[in-house]
């Protein structure tokens, strides 16, 4: 999935820029709407075919690409043969177009097609549907917001899209899950991943790994005794870009250049951490939302986030694997970056160790730095949003509660409001909060100024404070976006009053 945006990058346009997750530029001159259908196609998996979902632009390539500046007008149409929803996850449209079933618009009916119109929000952002077990069927694709400093930018830019992938069917995977036998096969991988929550941080000299201490929680010898529950089901596939490593994109580049990475953890239950190996490179955005940059080879990210990390690529030919690496496990899958006529490595699926837990003791996210931060104000509320559950019975809530029996989170619109997020369970929440960006501001209690997300990963037993200032008064969802916990009913709203 690329797309090159300077002189450089259109002198190495390749065979690349044909794949099949090439996002088409859309011109700055919008005479009529952008089409989307959502639809379904077939996958070749490991020799294996597959028939999913996907979001097809009217190029008949995956995904939008929108230039600085350009409104999100769209024609969005359902080619399949159910009701579906697409939510444009990290835009904040008007809440009427925000794409959660019912709330307030219904599902869109077999070929029914719904127009959009909002201004869009710049950045590394994704789409999918707000149905789970279509998410889990892949019905999504990267939207990318592109700013001035792209166009000016002498980088080649590619993006990377994540998903886990089974070939039985969403709801047989969620049955085995609620089943705990998949919890069980899962959590015999994972008795082999390292204990060391620093193991997979590589982020450049001086920069503090001991986040849990430096902010304040409690260490990780708190969790002594206590069963780490990593992953709850053994895909059959790690993809990136539709891709496993046994047949992955190659993407052509050139010597010494300097690539903007954009990854989107589209998974429906799979953390993974991306690492460049050899290549040296910088964070420069998570969410979509600049950060000031960070060095390192291996950054991680949980389901619904993003990463924009640049890499600068060594002088001379070659080919460098850049792997996303399945956390607590040994399968990985990624892309190459290749020069012209480099031998590309023949990489397998299953690495030698396994990966460590992501960000146990929140070290990355604590050394995180917005680039534009919000403006210092006093909260006019601080509410506190408990995230709990078990594996077996197989039940997430928040607050205590599951969707149906929700008491929602208020909050009136111009206020400043710091939600808590405390986890008390044994799994890790990414908790996604639809129609607006927050900031990070704590830790296990300790301030500070971090960064700008829509996103925001909770590990066990640690809280996570993030600042935001309302918006449009209506309901908007606040859920966690590992999809079976989602579907097990961890999810709320966020009731705005004017």
């Amino acid at each position: 999935m690329t797309c090159t945006l300077n002189r450089r990058g259109f002198l190495t346009a390749s065979a690349a820029m044909a794949a099949a997750f090439a996002i088409p530029r859309a011109g700055f001159a919008q005479p009529a709407a952008l089409a989307l259908q959502a639809t379904t196609r077939t996958l070749d998996i490991d020799g294996r075919a597959a028939t999913v979902f996907g979001l097809i632009n009217g190029n008949g390539t995956p995904g939008l690409i929108l230039d600085p500046g350009q409104r999100f007008l769209l024609d969005l149409t359902n080619d399949l043969t159910e009701p579906t929803i697409i939510h444009w996850h990290g835009q904040i449209p008007p809440n009427a177009q925000d794409g959660v079933p019912d709330m307030p618009m219904p599902l869109l009916k077999p070929g029914e097609t719904r127009a959009y119109d909002f201004e869009a929000a710049a950045g590394t952002h994704w789409m999918h549907s707000h149905v789970p077990i279509q998410e889990m069927q892949l019905l999504a694709a990267p939207l990318i917001v592109r700013r001035p400093e792209d166009l000016r930018a002498d980088r080649q830019e590619v993006t990377m899209f994540l998903h886990d992938f089974s070939f039985r069917s969403p709801e047989e995977v969620l049955d085995e899950i609620r089943s705990g036998k998949g919890h069980e096969e899962a959590a015999e991988a994972e008795m082999s991943q390292p204990a060391d929550p620093h193991a997979g941080h590589d982020m450049g000299d001086g920069m503090a790994m001991n986040g849990m201490s430096e902010m304040g929680g409690m260490s990780m010898s708190g969790m002594a005794g206590m069963q780490m529950d990593l992953n709850d089901f053994d895909f059959d596939a790690y993809l990136a870009n539709d891709r496993t490593l046994g047949d992955p994109e190659v993407v052509q580049v050139e010597k010494g250049g300097r690539i903007l990475l954009r990854v989107i953890n589209g998974a429906a239950a799979t953390v993974f951490w991306i690492d460049s190996g050899e290549v040296p490179g910088r964070l420069v955005a998570v969410d979509g939302q600049p950060v000031q940059p960070l060095p390192g080879t291996r950054f991680g990210l949980a389901m619904g986030q993003r990463l924009d990390i640049e890499l600068d690529l060594p002088a001379g030919g070659g080919a460098w694997p850049i792997l996303a690496l399945r956390e607590g496990a040994h399968e990985r899958t990624g892309l190459i970056l290749a020069t012209s006529g480099a031998k590309v490595p023949v990489m397998l699926g299953m690495a030698d160790e396994a990966a460590p837990a992501f960000d146990i003791d929140l070290a990355q996210e604590a050394a995180l730095r917005a680039v534009a931060p919000l403006t210092e104000r006093v909260a006019d509320a601080s509410p506190m949003v408990m995230l709990g559950g078990q594996m077996q019975p197989y039940r997430w809530t928040i607050n205590d509660r599951v969707f149906e029996d929700r008491i929602p989170v208020t909050a009136k619109t111009g206020q400043r409001v710091e939600i808590m997020f405390h986890n008390m369970s044994m799994m890790g929440h990414p908790m996604h909060l639809h129609g607006h960006h927050f900031q990070v501001v704590a830790i296990n209690g300790r301030r500070f100024s971090g960064a700008l997300r829509d996103t925001v990963y909770v590990p066990p037993m640690s809280m996570v404070t993030v600042a935001l200032d309302v918006g449009e008064a209506a309901e908007w969802m606040l859920h966690c976006h590992h999809m079976p916990h989602l579907a097990s009913g961890m999810m709320t709203t966020f009731a705005v009053s004017a």
